[in-house]
C-alpha cells in the first residue's frame, strides 16, 4: 500500500494552517518541514508551541532538519505530532534521540541524505518507524530528483523487507512510479502536491503509482 504525505514547507504558522486546509480532506497525513538555516541553508516555520491552537483531523509528523536534534527534542515530543524524523547527519546522539521519542509513545524516523550509506541504519533500525531516503539535497523545495538515489532504496529494500522506506525530494507524477518500483511506500511530496491544479486528482494519481 503506497501512502502520500505532502510535506510542507512554510515560512510562519498562517502558511502552514492554509497548506493543511489545502490537502487535509486528501491525506491521513502531512510532514511539516522544520529547517534551522544551520543544517541546512534554508530557515523556516520552527516553532513547535504553535501546534497546540492547530485545528486539524490528520496526523502530523515533523520532519526536523536542524543541527543536534537533542536540544529541541523535547519540545517537538510535547508537541502534538504522532512521529518525528530526524537526520542521521545532524547529531552524534541517534540512540539517545529515538529512545526519547519512543518512550513518548510516538512514531520515530530517520533520514539520510544522498551521499550517506544504508549501512548507518544498522544499529538503529528495529527501533525505527521508518527510514526516510533523501533523494534530493534537504533544504529547498523544487529540486531535481537525484536519479542515483534508486539504487539505496532498491538495496535498503532488499536487505530490510519489512521496512518502511519513506522518500522526499523531486517526487512527482513521473518519479513516483520509478520509487515505488525499486521499493518505497511511503511518498513523502512537496511541489508536485501544492503547484498542482488539481490537489485532489494529483494525490490519487500519486498513489496509483502514474
Amino acid at each position: 500500500m503506497i501512502q502520500i504525505i505532502p510535506a510542507i514547507i512554510a515560512q510562519d504558522f498562517e502558511e502552514l494552517q492554509e497548506k493543511i486546509k489545502k490537502v487535509e480532506s486528501y491525506v491521513d497525513w502531512v510532514q511539516l518541514d522544520i529547517m534551522d538555516g544551520k543544517f541546512v541553508k534554508n530557515e523556516t516555520w520552527q516553532n513547535s508551541y504553535d501546534l497546540k491552537s492547530l485545528n486539524a483531523s490528520l496526523n502530523l509528523e515533523a520532519h526536523l532538519m536542524v543541527q543536534n536534534p537533542e536540544n529541541i527534542i523535547d519540545d517537538w515530543i510535547k508537541s502534538g505530532v504522532q512521529r518525528i524524523i530526524f537526520h542521521y547527519e545532524s547529531t552524534d546522539k541517534h540512540g539517545e534521540i529515538i529512545g526519547k521519542i519512543k518512550q513518548a509513545g510516538l512514531q520515530v524516523g530517520l533520514a539520510i541524505n544522498p551521499e550517506t550509506s544504508i549501512e548507518v541504519i544498522n544499529d538503529f533500525v528495529n527501533q525505527l518507524d521508518l527510514v526516510l531516503v533523501m533523494t534530493i539535497q534537504p533544504g529547498f523545495g523544487g529540486q531535481k530528483f537525484l536519479e542515483e538515489t534508486l539504487w539505496k532504496i532498491k538495496d535498503l529494500r532488499e536487505k530490510y523487507k519489512d521496512v518502511n522506506i519513506g522518500v522526499d525530494g523531486g517526487i512527482n507524477l513521473e518519479t513516483a512510479p520509478k520509487v515505488i518500483q525499486v521499493g518505497a511506500n511511503i511518498l513523502f511530496i512537496g511541489s508536485a502536491i501544492f503547484k498542482s491544479k488539481n490537489i485532489e486528482e494529483t494525490i490519487n494519481k500519486l498513489k496509483n503509482g502514474y
